[in-house]
């Protein structure tokens, strides 16, 4: 039977983490208990879908692609936005640079230029800018959120293209402070309610947390979800956090803890969408993969998985599978 999947993700079609870098490979280093759980294969070999950028006078030898959003746009055309880090771009050296493809399992996506600089008059850090996520609301517009390096914030599409930020009340992009660099925004709808996790690092110690909102305005204080364990607890210990339902009350947290050639995601799983394991790993841990920053889409009754080059130099895609653990 195929996992039911949340109605509001036919529109979004897209993002989540995870599977591995060998065809027909499962996750390295299973340890989980529960037979209920299913694990991440890859079927086919990476299919390279954006490269290294040409930013003009921002442009650095330095520079990489990372953290990125793909979804399809209202004309059918897949989009792919990605933060661009160590450029030219004052300050923290980062933007949003995209891409178009005709199909999402076409090569060398379409070149579209640079997206989005941050905005200091709209409550964004210079140079800010970190990991958009996008997704289609139930009223059929297309909601961006994305991270301005102290502060989650938002824009919206009708087309999936052209985003505009949306301003609160102080006439700013800001939903919420997060904490230490709150960043890598992930939205899910569970139930009559929208979840927002995301990774930040008070004390140097990063973690996952999640704030809730019936209305993607007003949302929650935030809750803890998930630390430590055997992936660690420095900094960067739980980058790019992304859940998914893969059944009915079936949740799946992924969170990355290396990038480059020594790339690593650590999966897990849990009954209730709000714990996946505090300073341990008991009934929760899956196993880690060796990639990292993932997204997952599901479209045609397919997943597929896109994650970052082990160079740092593009970002990739396959065909992904879940079985049934043993």
């Amino acid at each position: 039977m195929e996992p039911e999947i949340p109605a509001h993700l036919p529109c979004r079609l897209g993002n989540m983490a995870a599977a591995l870098t060998l065809t027909g490979s499962l996750c390295l280093d299973a340890s989980i208990q529960a037979a209920e759980h299913r694990m991440p294969v890859i079927q086919e070999l990476w299919i390279h879908i954006a490269s290294n950028p040409d930013l003009g006078d921002l442009n650095t030898e330095k520079q990489e692609p990372v953290d990125f959003g793909v979804w399809q746009a209202a004309d059918g055309t897949w989009q792919l936005w990605s933060c661009i880090r160590n450029t030219k771009e004052p300050g923290k050296t980062r933007l949003f640079y995209r891409w178009e493809g005709a199909k999402l399992t076409d090569a060398n996506w379409k070149p579209m230029g640079i997206a989005m600089h941050a905005n200091t008059a709209l409550g964004e850090t210079e140079g800010g800018l970190q990991a958009p996520f996008v997704f289609c609301a139930q009223d059929g517009r297309y909601e961006m959120f994305y991270g301005s390096w102290d502060n989650i914030c938002s824009a919206e599409s009708k087309d999936g293209k052209t985003f505009e930020r949306r301003l609160n009340m102080d006439g700013k992009a800001t939903l919420f402070d997060g904490g230490t660099n709150p960043r890598d925004p992930i939205v899910l709808r569970i139930g009559g309610l929208w979840y927002c996790y995301y990774t930040a690092h008070p004390a140097e110690k990063g973690a996952d947390y999640c704030r809730t909102s019936p209305d993607l305005r007003v949302w929650s204080e935030a809750r803890l979800v998930a630390k430590g364990g055997q992936a660690g607890d420095g900094p960067y210990s739980a980058e790019c956090p992304f859940v998914v339902e893969l059944g009915p009350g079936q949740f799946y947290l992924f969170r990355t803890q290396h990038y480059g050639a020594n790339a690593q995601t650590s999966v897990y799983f849990s009954r209730n969408s709000m714990d996946f394991g505090v300073d341990h790993d008991e009934g929760h841990f899956v196993c880690t993969l060796p990639i990292a920053a993932p997204e997952i889409i599901h479209y045609e009754g397919e997943y597929y998985i896109a994650a970052l080059m082990p160079d740092l130099k593009g970002i990739r895609i396959s065909r992904l599978e879940w079985v049934e653990a043993h």
